[in-house]
């Protein structure tokens, strides 16, 4: 038999497209899982919280629910005195008596926070006297406290699909009493290894023969990934045996991997084994070094892949062409890698005495510098461990690390992997649509909630991507342009209702909520679009739970669900999933900051492409109550 030579030797990115035009290379189908069995599998669908995280206002230690207010001027010198309730709240018990001006009472670390009360003061800063309790030092409102839905709000995507589970996202999962979830198919990978020469580790060594590596190591290259190796055998060359395994490794497989054979040889039979399939052979000789001889084939839509015999040229190969393959059929997106110094884009407290691990989000600003968040969700948090870059450790003496500050980051995971696109400033479920639909396209997205005001200020640095924002302007009346100041670029979003929310009972409007002493609300953080609205609504009153500051609508929501307030400011869509009554604000205006010069950053402009008009993203964002852009805002 005559050697054949190579069919055509082509460029390595040609290779790639003309192979995969020919392949199907979506994730492959879902499948549910055991919570205990899901570590290192890809999610098949984005998960949404169904309760909230805390589902309650907690306690973070043991001492005595109490207003803040109460304890304003109290020193070791001269305590403030309090009415010690009779009600002992420990853990996993929902209390019966509301917490008044003046009084207190006993909570467990994890306990319950009672009605009227927005902090806990711990039991070392006080001293029982009979039926009062002696406060010895002052306490700011929600001190001490976990509020319900701060860490996770029912309905919110808590991760993507895509996300390939580690113990952190597991975490997540069981944190919202995720029993089962869908996940994508592993994938199954054939691998087998041919040649006469070819002997199995342990056997007998014998001139011109060679120990089968290439076996091993292809099939720990594609468990590393988190497929599943299925290993045939090594084959001598002979064709009939060759056909035959490979017939059944289609069979049962998702993708078959030959290792030998690859040169056209005069006794190298996988070439004609694969030329064989439906369509056959793709490509058949790269310009690649190492690598040349790599045959790229398919058989109705299912890649086969014969590898180099060399080792070196086999692993080169097997991480070009066919790691990438894998990936997709997994659902995951592309390998990227990165590590570093940065500098502290906020200022942080910390507590002198101790040791703190901060979890951080690691950006890059204008210059490229690298600057990093603090995640601020607090210590009983897991989406902030979840979606953390790294920590930083700041020490025991150490009580304010200044914004700007230079800060050593250590990296979860060995690297840190740098986003496509980076969101800096206001949440919204109507941007977690938008995220989702970019992430199945398989960019990489690190989203940061800091409120608009602090968006704004990351965009003004040239930190983020995309600033999400809805800030009123009170003198124009108008959101978000009034803000914008050189360099800066403004993309309309979608306008949403803000509107005050009750329970289903309560039918009194607006107005009668607002001007009613009796009725105690929930506030929203300063610096969020939604605090500049409530501060209009207020005036000058300050309604009892005006101190009461969680971050997110989703919080708010479950505040007035769960009776710890009576009204509050939150968005239509959220308020619709919590099935609270209504009462429209005003329609605002949530837009997209964006830095001049990441216009056309190739993951802004796919940004950009969702949001269009017709995308079917946009018409999800309608589904669920987000309006089209309003050109021109109401004002006031």
């Amino acid at each position: 038999m005559k050697q054949q030579q190579f069919l055509e030797v082509i460029d390595r990115d040609e290779a790639e497209r003309r192979w995969h035009a020919l392949l199907a290379l979506a994730p492959l189908e879902s499948e549910p899982v055991a919570l205990e069995h899901a570590l290192g599998r890809v999610l098949a669908s984005d998960v949404r919280a169904g309760v909230d995280v805390p589902s309650f206002d907690r306690s973070n230690l043991d001492g005595f629910a109490l207003r803040a207010q109460d304890t304003y001027g109290a020193t070791e010198e001269t305590p403030v005195r309090l009415r010690l309730n009779a009600e002992v709240i420990p853990t996993g018990v929902q209390p019966q008596k509301e917490v008044m001006s003046g009084t207190a009472s006993s909570i467990a670390t994890g306990g319950m926070l009672p009605r009227g009360a927005d902090a806990v003061m711990a039991v070392e800063h006080t001293d029982v006297e009979g039926e009062t309790v002696l406060v010895r030092r002052a306490q700011v409102p929600g001190g001490a406290v976990s509020f319900a839905g701060t860490d996770m709000g029912r309905g919110e995507t808590v991760l993507f699909a895509g996300t390939r589970l580690t113990s952190r996202e597991t975490g997540v999962l069981a944190a919202i009493g995720v029993e089962r979830v869908a996940v994508v198919r592993v994938p199954r990978v054939a691998v087998i290894s041919t040649g006469d020469e070819i002997i199995a580790p342990g056997k007998e060594m014998r001139p011109g023969l060679v120990y089968d590596s290439n076996g091993r190591i292809l099939a720990d290259a594609v468990r590393e990934l988190g497929a599943e190796p299925v290993f045939l055998g090594a084959f001598p060359d002979d064709e009939g045996a060759l056909c035959e395994v490979t017939r059944r490794a289609l069979d049962t497989c998702d993708l078959v991997l030959l290792s030998g054979g690859t040169s056209k040889g005069e006794g190298d039979l996988c070439y004609r084994v694969v030329a064989d399939l439906e369509p056959g052979i793709v490509v058949h000789g790269v310009a690649l070094k190492p690598g040349k001889p790599i045959c790229l084939g398919a058989h109705r839509e299912r890649a086969v892949v014969i590898l180099p015999g060399f080792p070196t040229s086999a692993v080169f190969t097997f991480h070009e062409f066919v790691a990438p393959v894998l990936r997709r059929l997994a659902g995951l997106p592309a390998e990227r890698r990165e590590t570093l110094r940065a500098r502290l884009a906020q200022r942080v407290s910390s507590e002198r005495g101790r040791l703190e691990y901060l979890l951080v989000g690691i950006v890059r600003d204008a210059g490229g510098a690298l600057a990093v968040y603090p995640m601020g969700k607090g210590s009983g948090s897991v989406t902030s461990f979840s979606r953390a870059d790294g920590f930083v450790r700041i020490g025991r003496n150490t009580e304010i690390v200044e914004e700007g500050a230079e800060v050593e980051v250590t990296l979860l995971g060995g690297a840190l992997e740098p986003a496509d696109l980076v969101v800096i400033g206001s949440h919204c479920t109507g941007l977690d649509v938008i995220a989702g639909a970019l992430a199945r396209e398989g960019l990489v997205l690190k989203l940061l909630a800091v409120g608009s005001q602090g968006g704004l200020e990351a965009a003004r640095r040239g930190e983020c991507d995309v600033a999400p924002v809805h800030l009123l302007d009170p003198a124009s009346g108008e959101y978000n342009t009034p803000f914008l100041t050189d360099g800066l670029e403004l993309l309309r979003g979608y306008s949403r209702m803000q509107g005050v929310v009750t329970r289903p009972d309560e039918t009194r409007e607006t107005s009668e909520l607002v001007a009613d002493p009796t009725l105690r609300m929930v506030n929203r953080n300063r610096g969020s679009g939604t605090r500049i609205l409530i501060d209009q609504l207020l005036g000058e009153s300050r309604p009892d739970g005006f101190a009461h500051e969680p971050r997110s609508h989703y919080a708010v929501a479950a505040a007035v669900a769960q009776g710890r307030a009576d009204w509050g400011v939150t968005i239509e869509t959220v308020a619709r999933e919590m099935g609270l009554r209504f009462r429209p604000l005003r329609s605002e205006s949530y837009d997209f900051v964006i830095p001049g010069e990441r216009w056309k950053r190739p993951a802004v402009q796919a940004f950009r492409r969702v949001l269009e008009a017709r995308s079917p993203v946009r018409k999800q964002l309608e589904k669920l109550g987000f309006g089209p852009p309003e050109e021109s805002p109401v004002s006031g």
